[in-house]
């Protein structure tokens, strides 16, 4: 059988119009990446522009850059994003962090509908989300409360239990796109109009979705989202967020944090704020240069890709991967924790295993000389495969799966502890 798929798995490879890319990255001899979903791989372009900036922009030209080349980067790199997210350039603002910039969202949509106080989201979010918003009630909206939809399964949330919470009382609801445990996908068009029928706003998380599915948040009408860069855009490690308001909301929105860069003129240096009257507004301090110069490599590479041609191999290969796990590892103590329609789901697949995190060890640091494969490891028991099309293959998708089953039929994972890394 195993034989049977390698075939299958080189015939895809061979026929893959996407394989080239692969090229334009960083890759590790010996080494199967399956964490693009967390950090994506540098892109061999990033090396030489950042190189570029630092010897000679910085270097040379000094302070002089910043009215050379600097300046406008915010800009440039934020039309670059509203290319992949289906936006315009001036509904995308890029800096600061998705934490910093949801708490910025969040704040302004809940500060706009103040006659509101109740906010919705579910348990599948990033916690980290959870607690901006938590924090948001504990500092500033104390009568507000929030309301968390429970997945009755742990992997997917359905429409009805939205219909059956959004009420008149609504004043936001803030949701993952693609859920990071499970890699669940909302329909995000109709979320948005359920919200729109009682006057509620919507905040979208695109983390786990940005360079890996189409999003399109003109034409379903989203009001705001945040996303990172440096997932599936490959930007580099705490590379710069982003966030997105729709334009006739803009002015209606303040941002809690009244900064520098936010200023309608900044250099005048006024000693009274005055916002601008753009996306700008959710600005804060000076942009981080060199981080911006690193994400546009990986942002170019992806516009010339296409996100139809990126979600197309995405698809196949999840399918590819499920068929492999449902033959080889769901006999041996396996589950998919990851939705089985592949239009309900992003471009990682999550399998549990009562040993999940001793299974994560011994593919990442393998003591039998066979290939390092690198995934990642969610409590309780998740080990999270992510597949980044621009370079992972189909062969490797065998190769891991192969590998899992051997850790396990040969109880390998019992020679490595249980004591958890600090990132996992």
């Amino acid at each position: 059988m195993i034989n049977e798929l390698y075939q299958k798995a080189f015939e895809l490879d061979q026929k893959d119009e996407l394989a080239p890319f692969r090229e334009e990255f960083v890759n590790e001899p010996h080494t199967i990446y399956l964490d693009g979903n967390s950090l994506g791989k540098l892109p061999k372009k990033t090396i030489e522009q950042t190189n570029n900036l630092v010897a000679n922009q910085w270097g040379k030209g000094l302070i002089r850059s910043w009215n050379d080349h600097w300046i406008d980067l915010p800009q440039k790199t934020a039309a670059k994003i509203a290319e992949i997210v289906g936006a315009q350039p001036d509904e995308i603002f890029v800096g600061d962090s998705t934490s910093l910039n949801l708490y910025k969202l969040a704040f302004a949509a809940l500060h706009l509908n103040q006659q509101k106080k109740k906010i919705i989201s579910d348990n599948l979010n990033f916690p980290t989300d959870l607690y901006i918003l938590q924090g948001l009630i504990h500092q500033q909206f104390k009568d507000h409360s929030l309301s968390i939809i429970e997945s009755q399964n742990g992997i997917t949330v359905s429409e009805k239990q939205f219909e059956e919470t959004i009420d008149n009382h609504t004043a936001l609801v803030v949701l993952s796109h693609v859920v990071f445990k499970s890699a669940f996908m909302y329909d995000m068009a109709q979320i948005n109009a359920l919200a729109h029928q009682k006057d509620a706003l919507v905040i979208w998380d695109l983390s786990h979705s940005v360079g890996a599915v189409p999003i399109n948040l003109n034409e379903s009408e989203a009001d705001m989202a945040v996303g990172c860069t440096y997932k599936y855009l490959n930007g580099g490690p705490g590379a710069p967020a982003f966030l997105y308001v729709r334009r006739d909301l803009q002015k209606q929105l303040q941002s809690p944090v009244w900064a520098w860069f936010s200023h309608q003129a900044p250099f005048d240096f006024s000693l009274d704020y005055q916002p601008k009257d753009s996306i700008q507004r959710f600005a804060v301090g000076t942009p981080s240069v060199l981080s911006l110069a690193a994400i546009e490599a990986g942002l170019d590479i992806t516009i010339e890709t296409g996100i139809d041609r990126l979600r197309a191999k995405s698809q196949q290969q999840t399918e590819f991967l499920i068929e492999l796990i449902q033959q080889l590892l769901v006999p041996i103590g396996f589950s998919i924790a990851s939705p089985l329609d592949v239009n309900q789901r992003g471009s990682h697949i999550s399998i549990r295993h009562p040993e999940g995190y001793r299974i994560s060890q011994a593919m990442i640091k393998p003591n039998d000389g066979s290939k390092i494969i690198i995934p990642d490891f969610r409590p309780p028991d998740n080990i999270r495969l992510g597949i980044a099309p621009l370079y992972n293959t189909f062969t490797e998708l065998v190769d891991s799966v192969e590998r899992i089953w051997k850790i396990v039929t040969e109880e390998q994972f019992k020679s490595y502890s249980n004591e958890r890394t600090v990132v996992t």
